[in-house]
């Protein structure tokens, strides 16, 4: 029965009174007489390394997460834990190289680390890209898979969903950084345990099935003897998901470009850990990574219990959709469905968190961008602390407005989350190029990086389409590989155009690099090798 309990209600309610009280009082413990801007966007100085983890993890996981993937799982099994077990490596290569090279150079912003190495027109041109895909592809996206979420768990109406979660969502936001960061913390402990609720409960429902009265190690047995398919994390081409995951790309190719545009150069990432020291930014990182190795339990699992369940008669008429065909994304709120009242509560207090929690770092980048990168260049260049704070707020509240307009319309797509990663996968390549040849080679000028920005979309959008307009001629690549061929593409052509023009003036500053940035305490370096060493055994035991 898709309805909330009473129960469910008050333990929803009580996380809700946490949240927004812990959240005022760190916001009138921490608030000074003047809030500076620093402060407000990027709580300069003030997240612990917990915090700024914990803020990590919050601001990536959300309904897609739980949705999308419990879905994956359901259609093509373990092998979509990839995004998030290459994540934690990657975190490791941000950590050692990217972040000492922002705070060594005072970044805050990521269009502000393009006009000090290039010039203000790329940065501009990157800064308007960036907030209109934040605003029209991540928050929208985000809004609307959660209030599906919500909708199909609870008898609140659709609309009613979206409008709480902005309203939520702005809360949360206006406080700044700081509210978002330490309230983060309570959100990710509500998120992964209402997560491992949910699992627990799949797996005693499986032994259950099978006549093992519930014991989730022998759930876990019985999954594996049951969906041997559904446990592979290297597909072969003969495989019908191949496409989705092609092979050894997601270890050595296009998974690495997507990953360290994400992680590397995403201001609603990064953000976290601009206003910390490097020490601590570094372990928050690494702490982000530890919490990363567990997404899959909390949001895979789930979805290869209900394919095994499905497979054996279970659930038939709730894992289709109106026309009877079988929906992959209904394996997760089927599941919720089931929880009995009180722990569904909880489950859906996590969805919540993970919901609001992206949302509102991504409201808070949108202001930080639009603030200091568009309001303070090009319309108050004078313009005091208190008036870049109030500006930000507006363009919190402007943002989830315009997000909440046209979240409807989404109501057409059929796979979000493919949507997402395959749209945002045509700005990565270039993003990526821009950015390590800004940080790593000299000789790289602002009109190679102008062209590199401008050509990402186009170089991508003819890979997608060009199969069907040459009838099959042209080859029809994964979109992990397009990503990978689009990158080399543009970085050639950004090595080519440097060299021929020599670096002039307006070509912007050299950044700051002194390999002494990057080395690490012996902590940082164990702890790596700890998360290196479980990647590489979870791929050899799943290969």
């Amino acid at each position: 029965m898709n309805k909330l309990q009473q129960a469910d209600y008050i333990v929803f309610f009580i996380y809700f009174i946490i949240v927004a009280l812990y959240g005022y009082n760190v916001y009138r413990k921490k608030k000074s007489a003047t809030t500076s801007s620093k402060d407000f966007f990027l709580a300069e100085g003030s997240l612990t390394w917990w915090a700024i983890g914990a803020s990590l993890i919050a601001s990536n996981i959300s309904a897609e997460h739980f949705i999308g993937m419990s879905g994956s799982g359901f259609a093509l099994g373990l092998a979509i834990s990839t995004y998030e077990w290459m994540a934690a490596a990657t975190l490791i290569i941000v950590a050692v190289f990217f972040i000492p090279l922002y705070l060594k150079n005072g970044i805050y912003t990521m269009p502000q680390f393009l006009a000090k190495r290039y010039n203000d027109k790329v940065s501009t041109v990157m800064a308007v890209f960036w907030l209109l895909v934040y605003v029209f592809v991540n928050l929208t996206s985000i809004i609307y898979l959660g209030a599906l979420a919500i909708n199909s768990i609870s008898s609140i109406p659709f609309e009613w969903c979206i409008a709480g979660l902005c309203i939520f969502s702005v809360i949360v936001t206006l406080g700044g950084m700081k509210v978002i960061g330490y309230t983060d913390v309570i959100q990710v402990f509500v998120l992964i345990v209402g997560g491992l609720v949910t699992t627990y409960l799949a797996l005693s429902l499986l032994a259950d099935k099978f006549g093992y009265g519930g014991n989730i190690i022998k759930g876990l047995s019985v999954l594996r003897k049951e969906a041997p398919s559904h446990f592979h994390m290297i597909f072969q081409k003969s495989n019908p998901y191949y496409k989705d995951l092609p092979g050894l790309s997601v270890l050595i190719g296009g998974m690495w470009i997507n990953n360290l545009a994400y992680w590397g150069c995403n201001q609603y990432i990064t953000q976290r850990a601009l206003g910390a020291s490097l020490p601590v930014a570094r372990k928050g990182i690494l702490f982000a990574a530890f919490l990363k190795l567990l997404v899959p339990v909390i949001a895979v699992l789930p979805g290869i219990v209900m394919y095994v369940l499905h497979k054996n008669g279970m659930f038939q008429h709730e894992m289709r959709d109106i026309t009877g065909v079988v929906k992959p994304d209904h394996a997760y709120p089927t599941l919720m469905n089931l929880l009995p009242a009180g722990l569904k509560g909880v489950a859906f207090a996590a969805l919540t968190a993970a919901i609001v929690a992206s949302l509102a770092g991504k409201a808070n980048s949108i202001s930080t961008i639009f603030s200091l990168d568009i309001y303070k260049k090009f319309f108050r260049k004078d313009a005091t602390e208190q008036q870049l704070v109030s500006v930000g707020r507006w363009a919190v509240i402007i943002a989830m407005l315009l997000a909440a307009v046209v979240t409807p319309s989404l109501r057409s797509l059929d796979q979000a989350y493919q949507f997402i990663q395959e749209y945002v996968g045509f700005i990565s390549p270039g993003v990526l190029a821009i950015f390590l040849l800004g940080f790593f080679w000299k000789r790289t000028t602002a009109a190679a990086a102008l062209t590199g920005t401008l050509l990402t979309i186009p170089i991508s959008t003819i890979l997608k389409f060009l199969p069907a307009w040459t009838h099959g001629a042209f080859p029809d690549y994964p979109f992990l590989d397009r990503m990978s061929i689009t990158f080399v593409l543009i970085v050639i052509i950004m090595i080519a155009m440097s060299l021929l023009r020599p670096r002039r003036e307006d070509d912007g500053h050299v950044m700051e690099v002194d390999t002494a940035m990057f080395r690490t305490s012996p902590g940082f370096v164990v702890a790596s090798v700890i998360i290196i060493g479980i990647l590489t055994a979870l791929y050899t035991v799943f290969w």
